[in-house]
């Protein structure tokens, strides 16, 4: 049991090494280059290279000490740990790569491409436990002081520096930055989630044992009734959920009309779905 927690715990740390690796690497083959600060610490370290010419791993080594310093009482033990380790080595790839030539000097592509790479190695640090340190750690501090949420505090730590960025270096790389800050939330969210390779169907009809049934021998997929209320009505009836795969969509779409043209559908994104008939993924501790 020792041993496979260990090993565990050692692939933590290696996608830990792998995520601060690609988040320098969009740092400095994509966003320094091209004056792209896109909130966080590294993108107020983005402006201090610039305006000092400190080196931007220094920058935000010297900010990320204070944060976790303050941070420590206030957030779990592993994951200040984790994080400390990631947010060193994000420090020490920067300036080791920053002799790298930038892949391109077009803003658009640099905004794109660095948000995509920062987001997949940022959301691979999260994911297995630990971050790059930076405005998550901030944020804490932020909200334990300020009594505000931490999505709140984010929101505003990431406009401030943007806003410097714009200050220094003009209003379209800031507009730039604003494209590269949502391109890495959605890369981030991509590596978290997964892809959605699934859906989930909400069903509500009066003709649920034939919508069941018909989905049972012409799909194969499970259905599950779910006892529900019309609050307008009062009457009770089954509100049917049944996971398919995003090719199955038109068939359920079909299967449902032709039992029941007036029945009331919701179809929402899975990402994520564990047991017989879909693969999951199972994220180490």
């Amino acid at each position: 049991m020792k041993t496979e927690k260990r090993k565990k715990v050692l692939f933590s740390y290696a996608m830990i090494t792998l995520g601060a690796l690609l988040t320098a690497l969009a740092l400095d083959l994509f966003l320094v280059p091209n004056k792209i600060a896109a909130g966080g610490v590294s993108g107020l370290a983005t402006v201090v290279f610039y305006l000092s010419g400190i080196g931007v791993g220094v920058t935000m080594l010297l900010v990320n000490a204070p944060l976790f310093a303050a941070g420590w009482r206030l957030i779990g033990r592993t994951f200040v740990i984790r994080s400390i380790y990631g947010a060193l080595l994000l420090s020490l790839f920067t300036d080791f790569f920053a002799f790298l030539p930038a892949l391109t000097t077009d803003a658009l592509l640099a905004s794109l491409y660095g948000g995509i790479l920062s987001g997949i190695g940022m959301g691979m640090t999260l994911k297995w436990g630990g971050s790059t340190g930076g405005t998550d750690v901030a944020a804490v501090v932020f909200q334990h002081m300020a009594r505000i949420s931490v999505g709140q505090a984010l929101l505003i730590i990431d406009f401030i520096i943007i806003g410097l960025a714009g200050v220094a270096f003009g209003a379209e790389l800031a507009l730039y930055a604003l494209v590269t800050l949502f391109v890495t939330s959605k890369g981030i969210d991509l590596v978290q989630e997964g892809m959605v390779y699934a859906k989930a169907a909400y069903i509500i009809s009066d003709q649920s044992d034939a919508i069941a049934q018909a989905v049972l021998e012409e799909m194969s997929r499970g259905v599950t009734a779910l006892k529900g209320k019309g609050m307008w009505t009062q009457s009770e009836r089954d509100v049917l959920l049944v996971i398919v795969a995003r090719s199955e969509i038109a068939t359920l779409k079909r299967l449902v009309s032709q039992a029941d043209p007036s029945a009331f559908v919701v179809i929402h994104d899975a990402h994520e779905v564990l047991g017989e008939g879909f693969k999951g993924l199972k994220v180490p501790a």
